[in-house]
């Protein structure tokens, strides 16, 4: 060094700091922006997951809530319910029983399910569609778990304002 002009030695000293200056650069600054990056890029994409457990956890938490009342409405229903009986009865109160072509009931159990289901298949015929909404509003409305699986509802025959339905209800029973 001593033998180096003062000239020499500023050049080699100015070198030496851009060297310097470039491992620092390199080797710690850059490293820090990525990272910094790569945590951002993660807290948002983990955000976005977190909302999305949010959503499904509420989507849980309501179909719990919904099969919790159903098991609840199942277990309150009287001893001796039997659907058949039921719809045969609303019928009576609406109305409508001289207007039942056929009730076919019928039963299952479902697999790993500690539930029968009950179905009836009913054919009104000839009646008006305020009667049968206020058919459905009994059935529909009662506590007994009891829903309209399936409707079909046709015009009958020539008859102004006159329609068949056919429909097929359901409830659950233990």
């Amino acid at each position: 060094m001593n033998r180096l002009k003062k000239r020499e030695k500023v050049m080699l000293y100015v070198a030496a700091g851009f060297i310097g200056l470039f491992v620092i650069v390199q080797f710690v600054i850059f490293p820090v922006i990525d990272k910094r990056t790569r945590l951002k890029r993660a807290i948002t994409a983990k955000t976005k997951v977190l909302s999305e457990l949010q959503v499904l956890a509420t989507e849980f938490n309501t179909i719990r809530q919904r099969s919790d009342d159903a098991r609840n409405r199942i277990a309150a229903k009287k001893k001796g319910f039997t659907l058949f009986s039921f719809l045969d009865r609303i019928a009576g109160e609406t109305r409508l029983k001289d207007r039942i072509a056929y009730m076919k009931p019928s039963t299952s159990s479902p697999k790993d399910s500690p539930y029968k289901i009950s179905l009836v298949e009913m054919k009104l015929q000839a009646i008006t569609l305020e009667q049968l909404i206020a058919y459905l509003h009994k059935v529909e409305t009662d506590a007994n778990a009891i829903h309209i699986k399936r409707i079909s509802i046709v015009r009958a025959g020539k008859a102004k304002g006159h329609i068949n339905a056919v429909m097929e209800i359901e409830s659950f029973t233990t």
